[in-house]
């Protein structure tokens, strides 16, 4: 009898043992009740724990083409704004001062941070606006009544806007980006700023709510428009998604004109 049962107690022990080693799940349920292990790589575990991430483009790489191609889309999204967020959640891991800090808030105040941190957090905030700006060629409509008027009023029209703002772009000495922004009476600016820059910074020369801005780094464009920044700048607005740009001008104004009724 006592054989039988340490027979027993044996195969129900290497049993156990088989189970474990063959089903990680098991071994960590106990540290952490989560995914299976096959699913949390090293990679996913870091991915997870950052607070920064790259989101999906709304549109294939290929959509915009033929203003911008989609070798330029897989390099510029997927190697390049990865690249700024990468470097900012790493920054962002190296120092507890900053580990609660909202991207907003690191633009705020982007001169009081360190250089990493000002330009890969303006980085990836750019390239997101960038990417929601966009959308198939001849496929983003016009400017809403609202956003018209004041295009007209203050820019005189929508090609004089476009030519200002081209004007923008090919002034901007090496890398950068040019903007329209609403400033803080309301009135519409198109301005330009260095590097990964914005207009949100308190470091910028002219201040405002960007409503459209364009990537003017080579980067963005050189694979179809080699140095001719002139060309790419005059195709790109085939493919502003002005609904976006114009809801962005509605939320811009919209505090305005509330205080103004105060």
């Amino acid at each position: 009898m006592i054989r039988y049962i340490i027979a027993m107690m044996s195969g129900l022990l290497k049993f156990l043992f088989e189970a474990l080693w063959r089903s990680p799940v098991i071994c960590v349920s106990a540290i952490a009740a989560q995914a299976p292990m096959a699913a949390l790589s090293p990679v996913a575990i870091a991915q997870s724990a950052a607070p920064f991430s790259l989101k999906p483009l709304t549109y294939n790489e290929s959509a915009l083409a033929p203003v911008i191609d989609a070798q330029t889309m897989q390099l510029h999204h997927g190697k390049h704004h990865k690249a700024y967020v990468d470097a900012l959640n790493k920054a962002v891991a190296a120092d507890p001062k900053l580990q609660n800090l909202s991207l907003q808030a690191m633009l705020e105040n982007a001169g009081a941070l360190p250089s990493a941190v000002r330009n890969n957090a303006g980085g990836h905030w750019n390239h997101e606006f960038f990417w929601e700006t966009m959308t198939r060629p001849d496929a983003g409509g016009l400017p809403s009544p609202a956003l018209a008027k004041a295009i007209d009023d203050q820019c005189g029209s929508l090609q004089s806007l476009k030519e200002k703002f081209k004007t923008a772009g090919l002034g901007r000495f090496g890398s950068g980006w040019a903007w329209l922004i609403v400033k803080s009476d309301g009135s519409l600016a198109i301005t330009s700023t260095p590097n990964q820059d914005n207009p949100l910074m308190d470091v910028a020369d002219v201040k405002g709510v960007p409503i459209l801005g364009n990537d003017v780094w080579e980067h963005a464009y050189y694979l179809t428009y080699q140095n001719k920044r002139a060309d790419y700048l005059d195709a790109w607005w085939r493919v502003v998604n002005w609904q976006v740009v114009s809801a962005r001008y509605t939320a811009a104004i919209l505090p305005k004109q509330i205080e103004k009724k105060l």
